[in-house]
């Protein structure tokens, strides 16, 4: 009798457990694609310009550049980690960094020129060169902004070099099938993309 008294309760929760895990609806899967280039808050990047304004405390305030290793550099704060964040991150940072010499800084952060963000167009295009974009673009426009193709362009094979982390990604695409079967969806480029037209 004792094993059976320990035994179903044990049993009951498996069951239960079961029960359970079979009524409990899954999470939906989310089919919405990542943010592109150009939604959401604009990250800062090397080159970029940005205003650092410090209510009351002119000496404080600077226009400044971010350097090409994602830094900028500010009065009492010295150095500050800009790369990859936006304006209202900076701005609490800069404002966190200040408090230990006044009591509560206003601080508002500005990003007065976008230069980071480049994809460079290249092979048969009229005019390769690496380019700043201001916003999202297509292939098509960067195509269109590198002069078009040349006439030994191979529209079949128009190849993204996607520069995310340590690997590389490889995107053939063939804009010669796309456009003529008129189903050629809007692929966005990103920054520091390559294109190349073979």
């Amino acid at each position: 009798m004792g094993k059976r008294a320990v035994l179903a309760p044990v049993l009951l929760l498996i069951w239960l457990g079961c029960v359970v895990r079979a009524e409990t609806p899954k999470k939906p899967v989310n089919l919405t694609p990542p943010l592109v280039f150009g939604e959401g808050e604009y990250r800062v990047g090397p080159e970029d310009v940005l205003e650092v304004f410090v209510w009351r405390e002119p000496e404080l305030t600077a226009t400044v550049v971010v350097r090409p290793d994602g830094k900028i550099s500010l009065p009492l704060i010295s150095e500050l980690d800009a790369s990859g964040k936006t304006a209202a991150q900076l701005q609490q940072e800069v404002r966190a960094g200040l408090r230990q010499y006044l009591e509560d800084p206003v601080v508002s952060v500005i990003v007065k020129e976008v230069n980071s963000p480049k994809l460079s167009v290249l092979g048969q295009v009229r005019k390769p060169d690496r380019y700043r974009i201001k916003q999202r673009i297509t292939v098509l426009e960067a195509i269109a902004m590198a002069g078009g193709f040349t006439d030994f362009a191979k529209r079949d094979k128009v190849v993204v070099i996607r520069n995310h982390g340590r690997e590389a990604q490889r995107i053939v695409l063939d804009l010669g099938k796309a456009l003529k079967n008129d189903r050629f969806g809007e692929f966005y480029l990103e920054p520091f993309d390559t294109l190349y037209v073979e």
